[in-house]
């Protein structure tokens, strides 16, 4: 159903045709309205497991004309950019970065510490484990995936086992991803290293932190990890484009052990510059560099404990949710157990084609977009539109996790899709109790 309303007075009628969709019979514009409804004007909320909602402070920090590479106030922020990087990984020791995303750091990582012919074993829980390991194979390493599959943690016991068989020392590295995006598990990594420890083995401590840093806690040093990898685009509350790899004394030593590492990839001179452009071999990521100071500038005014309490009890907010939408219906939440649940993402699961149906829905309907699932069907299984992902990481808060919610909520309601009540009730007390004083 269509009613028409004037709208501009009689024009140009070949510019009215290129801008309007008819003219009424004396010759004004006329636009078509229709009695369906849509709540989408308005700002859009990104809820997908990055990139990530980016805050004004940081658009607008990159909003500049193209600056000096040469000298002044570019340069000049370097040190302390980097400084306050390792503070956000909480390490001492060094961070190289890379021009590209979170792949970009994969390979980075690997480059400097694994030789072709290498071993190295990979314990996943997720689409992204297996992804870090087939960038070691195609790297010339032989990699070993222990798979536990898309719904659990590593299991310790059977890596420390693993491990222990290993009395030649074969494998020189352990890749253990602390977030996997794809399944929404958190692994135990300080767990890691301690049976790492207590098979006394010298595998490197590899951790792949992309989804989890600046949102889940992750004590680099504390917890004895060698090599750590992430990027800018979720925690960091920064447009995609920059990885970063933080090793410790004991990678820098395997670095150097190596016969040879790519100019590019070669993360000494990115950690010790004695020049400016050696931070990024060439050319820096200008803007981006701006983007990055604002939000770590954000992150420590926070504090970085106080980031991760706020993403915790968010999340605590999601699950509540998401576990009264369960008590009917097929809505399931990947990570049964929530000690093993990530603070940044939340991987869920309806009967297909639901997923789609409902993101679909909340994009044209409420301008709201979740994620897909992610490595949790083969290619062209129907079942994959029986998943989806809710992001709650960077900079996130309670009235936009509530209204998340609710726009989930609508579009069950819409779509007819069984769920059980009292989500929004359950999701504003997790808040309430997490939110202070």
């Amino acid at each position: 159903m269509q009613r028409t309303i004037c709208v501009d007075p009689p024009g140009d009628a070949d510019k009215v045709r290129r801008n309007y969709a008819f003219l009424n019979p004396n010759g004004y514009v006329v636009a078509a309205m229709t009695t369906t409804l849509k709540q989408a004007p308005g700002r859009s909320y990104l809820a997908i497991p990055g990139p990530s909602v980016m805050p004004d402070a940081v658009l607008n920090a990159m909003h500049r004309g193209a600056p000096n590479i040469y000298a002044g106030e570019l340069p000049d922020m370097m040190p302390d950019l980097m400084r306050d990087l390792r503070r956000v990984a909480r390490t001492t020791h060094h961070v190289a970065m890379y021009i590209g995303n979170g792949h970009a750091a994969w390979e980075a990582a690997l480059s400097n510490v694994i030789r072709p012919g290498d071993k190295v074993l990979v314990p996943a829980t997720g689409r992204f484990a297996i992804g870090w390991g087939e960038m070691a194979t195609d790297l010339g390493a032989q990699v070993e995936i222990m798979d536990f599959g898309r719904a659990a943690a590593m299991d310790l016991a059977q890596v420390a086992a693993r491990l222990a068989e290993d009395k030649a020392h074969e494998i020189k590295a352990v890749l253990g991803v602390h977030v996997d995006t794809s399944s929404s598990v958190r692994n135990d990594i300080a767990g890691l290293r301690a049976v790492m420890d207590s098979c006394d083995h010298p595998a490197l401590l590899m951790a792949d932190c992309i989804a989890s840093f600046a949102c889940d806690r992750f004590e680099m040093d504390a917890w004895g990890v060698d090599v750590m990898v992430t990027a800018c685009q979720k925690g960091l509350m920064v447009p995609p484009g920059l990885g970063f790899v933080f090793f410790n004394d004991r990678a820098e030593a395997a670095r150097k052990a190596l016969p040879r590492v790519s100019r590019y990839w070669d993360w000494s001179p990115r950690a010790h510059p004695q020049e400016f452009y050696q931070y990024h071999c060439g050319t820096a990521p200008t803007h981006h560099i701006y983007g990055l100071r604002t939000a770590l500038d954000m992150i420590h005014a926070e504090g970085i404990e106080q980031v991760w309490q706020r993403h915790a009890t968010l999340a605590g907010a999601v699950w509540a949710a998401c576990e009264a939408w369960s008590t009917r219906g097929t809505l399931r939440i990947n990570i049964e157990d929530r000690s093993l649940r990530s603070h940044a993402v939340t991987a869920l699961r309806l009967q297909s084609p639901d997923a789609t149906r409902l993101r679909d829905w909340v994009q044209g309907n409420l301008g709201l977009t979740l994620g897909i699932g992610l490595g949790m069907a083969a290619p062209g299984d129907a079942a994959w539109h029986g998943f989806f992902r809710l992001g709650h990481m960077g900079h996130v808060n309670g009235h936009m996790i509530m209204g998340l919610l609710g726009g989930v909520e609508a579009g069950m309601q819409a779509l007819k899709i069984e769920h059980g009540d009292g989500a929004l009730a359950a999701a504003a007390k997790a808040i309430a109790q997490g939110g202070g004083d």
